[in-house]
């Protein structure tokens, strides 16, 4: 019995099945049978085969694009921020605008890459820490130095103005019939300027019993005072310095001055030098050298100012005749007050009758002095020196003592009898 006839089939590739739409697995499209036609058969597995390479291959693939991806993504973004980063600027430095284009983040950064240096003095606008941003306007403007003398007031300011003009509008100075110095259209340059303006003030000027208001500008009150129409002659002043600044609302005095010199001698008086000496007794002295006074010769200046006398001033002084000092010698001697036969009297009552008691007593002669009135032989008769109503009244009774044992109470023929 002969076996029976099969046909055979292709084996069935699982993974090669599609999926229908609905997500599940799909009926399983068979091969052609191998006696329908080999070719077919054929084809089929060569696509199969073609698939499943092309799986294989897709990660390599995937690999090399990313890399490529991300350098591509790189540039576009670097060029994006690089755009984004720039800023176009316009610059004012000085008054001199231009255009450009920065990086920096703030005002000062852009300046310090421009090289603008900017002082204490520099105005910038916005400020140096001002953020950036595409369209700004900054300006710089350069301080320069004005030495101003406003008024007679000299003083050192600064502005940022290029003429004299814009610089005494920025300094708040009112010019207006004022003297410049320099015209208002003078520019300034960075190194400054000396500038002296004198605005114009009110100034009363007073003289010959008439008042005058005037406007002025004057540098000095003299001028003002010429300026008035009065005059000043010879020693004509004014009641302020003629050379001082005239200040607004000021009134000054024209004073009309007449005068001459005169010459005084006046004295000069001595000096006085005493020195001891053992030889007189203490608390005398005596006049060794007379004093003599010298002499000045003063030339004073006699003024009459408006009609009134003035106190003289004294203008030159020499020395006509040099003084001479007066020398006087002081005793340094112990006084003795006892005298044998003498000291139990009442000399106390004596002096009181005589002099009143008073050392220094003269009577109206001028011949007797002193305690108990001792003419100048008598006194010096008896060891004194100079005249009795200068010596020290211990002296004067020790040596009426002494007298009085010579002599008895008969120099004293009334008071005698006090003793």
């Amino acid at each position: 019995m002969s076996s029976p006839q099969y046909e055979t089939y292709e084996p069935y590739d699982v993974a090669a099945v599609p999926f229908d739409g609905a997500g599940g697995a799909g009926e399983a499209r068979l091969p052609r049978q191998a006696g329908g036609g080999q070719a077919g058969g054929g084809r089929a597995e060569a696509r199969r085969a073609a698939r499943r390479k092309k799986t294989s291959d897709r990660p390599d693939s995937l690999r090399r694009l990313v890399p490529q991806a991300l350098v591509v993504a790189f540039l576009a973004g670097g060029t994006s921020a690089f755009v984004a980063n720039d800023k176009a600027i316009q610059l004012s430095v000085d008054g001199k605008p231009r255009t450009l284009h920065t990086f920096a983040d703030d005002v000062g950064e852009l300046l310090a890459d421009e090289g603008v240096d900017v002082g204490a003095h520099d105005i910038v606008a916005p400020a140096a820490d001002a953020a950036l941003a595409s369209g700004d306007e900054i300006a710089v403007r350069y301080g320069r130095p004005v030495h101003l003398t406003l008024d007679g007031e000299r003083r050192q300011v600064w502005t940022t103005a290029h003429t004299v003009d814009g610089a005494l509008r920025q300094l708040g100075v009112r010019a207006e019939g004022a003297h410049l110095s320099a015209s208002r259209s003078r520019r300034i340059d960075r190194d400054g300027l000396d500038l002296d303006v004198r605005t114009e003030r009110t100034v009363t000027i007073m003289a010959d019993g008439r008042e005058r208001t005037i406007r002025t500008n004057a540098a000095t009150v003299w001028e003002a005072v010429e300026e008035s129409g009065v005059t000043l002659h010879g020693q004509d002043s004014t009641s302020v310095p003629p050379t001082s600044f005239p200040r607004d609302g000021q009134t000054v005095t024209v004073m009309r001055i007449s005068g001459k010199k005169e010459v005084r001698e006046e004295p000069i008086p001595f000096d006085v030098e005493k020195t001891e000496d053992a030889s007189l007794f203490r608390g005398t002295e005596v006049v060794a050298q007379a004093g003599r006074q010298g002499a000045r010769r003063v030339t004073y200046a006699l003024r009459t100012v408006n009609g009134v006398k003035q106190k003289p001033r004294r203008i030159a002084s020499e020395v006509v005749r040099e003084p001479r000092k007066q020398i006087v010698k002081v005793g340094t001697k112990q006084m003795p007050t006892a005298v044998a036969g003498a000291d139990d009297l009442n000399w106390s009552s004596l002096a009181h009758c005589e002099s009143g008691g008073r050392p220094s007593a003269v009577d109206g002669s001028g011949t007797y002095g002193g305690l108990y009135q001792f003419d100048a032989r008598t006194w010096q008769g008896l060891g004194g020196t100079g005249l009795p109503q200068d010596a020290p009244a211990e002296e004067q009774t020790f040596r009426a003592k002494k007298l009085y044992v010579q002599r008895g109470a008969s120099p004293w023929p009334h008071c005698g009898r006090r003793l």
